[in-house]
Formats: C-alpha cells, structure tokens, sequence
C-alpha cells in the first residue's frame, strides 16, 4: 500500500484547505484511517482519524474546525481544514493508525510505511 498526500499550499489565518489522500490499494479492509501532521521541531502527530463505519475521532486543537472524511469506493481519505491558524503550519501526512482502549489511537503509532506528504502553510 502506498500513500499520497496532497492539496496543502499557502493560506491566510481564517482560510480554508482540503487535504487527500490516494491510497494505491482498497482502503475497504483498513479499518481506520487518519491524518497526521508534523510541524518544524516536533513530533509528527495524529490530529484526526476515521473509521469504515465513519466514526470519527480529533485532537482537541483542531476540533470543530477540521473535518475528516473517507470515500472507500475512491480509495481516498479527506482533510477538510476551516478557520486555520498559524500553528496549523505543518507537513501532513496520512496513515492507518493503532487503535487504543476507549475509542482512541496511539497518537503517534501508526500500521503502514510513510508516503509523501503535503506542505501547509499557514500565514499572513
């Protein structure tokens, strides 16, 4: 399986992104998928994931802002990012990541090889 991030690019505070993913097998028997992002010095992070039944799961800094979405018969996963802010500024990727106890993931764990990811950034 091979991943592909891509749509990030250069926006103003309060602008607008949508982040996809093209994943080059069926997506179908991955039983979540997720959004991850790393910003300049940091660890690279889960901020939101979704799973085959379209349960969705984010970090608190960017809920009810982004809205993450999967089209299975596409073998796509989207990132809707609204209201975006400077520390939004990151590279993000996409992967399947490990669920833990209580509905939730292991922020930083994740189950297949890193693809490309996608630049986002976000400044006046």
């Amino acid at each position: 399986v091979q991943l592909q991030a891509s749509g990030g690019g250069l926006v103003r505070p309060g602008g607008s992104l949508r982040l996809s993913c093209a994943v080059s097998g069926s997506i179908v028997s991955i039983s979540a998928m997720g959004w991850y992002r790393q910003a300049p010095g940091k660890q690279r992070e889960l901020v939101a994931a979704i799973t085959r039944g379209d349960r969705t799961n984010y970090v608190d800094s960017v809920k009810g802002r982004f809205t993450i979405s999967r089209d299975n018969a596409k073998n796509t996963v989207y990132l809707q990012m609204n209201s975006l802010k400077p520390e939004d500024t990151a590279v993000y990727y996409c992967n399947a990541p490990i669920p833990i106890r209580g509905g939730d993931y292991d922020r930083t764990g994740h189950y297949l090889h890193w693809g490309q990811g996608t630049q986002v950034t976000v400044s006046s």
